[in-house]
């Protein structure tokens, strides 16, 4: 069983989804219909709408939005391939306010040539914001893409100091 609810925040409507393991999916205001969006991704699933199991992770959320929460304690359902899984747990380790390189999480995960491999693992981060990949950027200081536009990487990374 998926449940999810939706919350509005500064960049926008935010869904988020969880199962009983935890927080399994953060989606940008693209994704809505969230319900719809949650069938495709997991066709097995049941999917429920209930505010009351999400109410911690978007009290967390709205935290973070007001400035009161560097970091989240949620407990976190990652569905990802296993190297996706170990680049997303360092750049969950990534300090709120600092960034760093796709060349530096590689190198962190013992394999510095994959660049390009951390910048997949990122793009298909489910669950951004909670898992900082706003806060990777190309080894010579660019912002890079992010799931949720640049315009909310820009506004995320000047919340938390970062530019």
């Amino acid at each position: 069983m998926i449940f999810y609810s939706a919350m509005s925040s500064p960049i926008g409507l935010l869904g988020i989804a969880k199962s009983n393991n935890g927080v399994r999916r953060v989606m940008f205001s693209n994704h809505a219909p969230f319900k719809q969006y949650l069938q495709t991704v997991y066709p097995q699933e049941k999917i429920k709408r209930d505010d009351d199991e999400l109410t911690d992770p978007i009290n967390q959320l709205n935290e973070y939005f007001s400035s009161l929460r560097m970091t989240f304690e949620l407990k976190l359902d990652l569905i990802a391939p296993p190297y996706y899984k170990k680049v997303l747990k360092k750049v969950a380790n990534i300090p709120y306010g600092k960034t760093a390189s796709y060349k530096t999480i590689a190198e962190q995960t013992g394999n510095p040539k994959a660049v390009r491999a951390v910048g997949s693992a990122n793009a298909n981060n489910p669950i951004p914001i909670i898992i900082p990949c706003h806060r990777i950027l190309t080894h010579s200081g660019k912002l890079g893409g992010f799931g949720g536009g640049v315009e909310t990487k820009v506004f995320l990374l000047e919340l938390e100091g970062a530019l």
